[in-house]
């Protein structure tokens, strides 16, 4: 099943609040390697002027890749999750995340194509806070490998 470039410019609602956990921040932080002792520590995230500790850049891939389950599991646009790869992940910041930030994730669908028989599937997930302060953006590419 291929996917359905009419998609595009869909978004979908908001999700449940995600609750951003010092622990959670320190572990993420130590498995990719983070050791800025803002990840860890919060009298040094205080010192930097932030209310907590500060996530490592990519830590929002936790809460979006969940989220992505809305676009994902969308029978009629047609992923085969079996068949995904990764493409491309970047993120627009417009504050860091601490601990203690409640996050909403707001995905659309920028694009939909087609090459060499694979689908390519561009979303971008807004994430703010419950109080709608905006956060992150997160774009995401992902490629749904065609049949052989």
């Amino acid at each position: 099943m291929s996917l359905d470039p009419s998609f595009v410019g869909r978004t979908y609602p908001p999700t449940a609040p995600y609750q951003v956990g010092r622990e959670k921040i320190r572990e993420f932080a130590t498995a990719v390697g983070a050791t800025d002792p803002a990840h860890h520590d919060p009298e040094a995230a205080r010192a930097l002027g932030h209310p907590d500790v500060v996530a490592p850049p990519t830590f929002p891939v936790l809460v979006t890749m969940a989220a992505s389950r809305q676009i994902v599991n969308d029978p009629e646009l047609g992923v085969d999750y079996s068949r995904v790869v990764h493409g491309d992940q970047r993120f627009a910041y417009t504050r860091p995340v601490v601990a203690g930030d409640e996050l909403v994730c707001v995905n659309t669908i920028e694009d939909v194509t087609s090459r060499g028989g694979h689908g390519f599937l561009t979303t971008r997930t807004d994430v703010s806070t419950v109080d709608g302060e905006p956060v992150v953006t997160v774009w995401a590419k992902i490629v749904v490998r065609g049949e052989k």
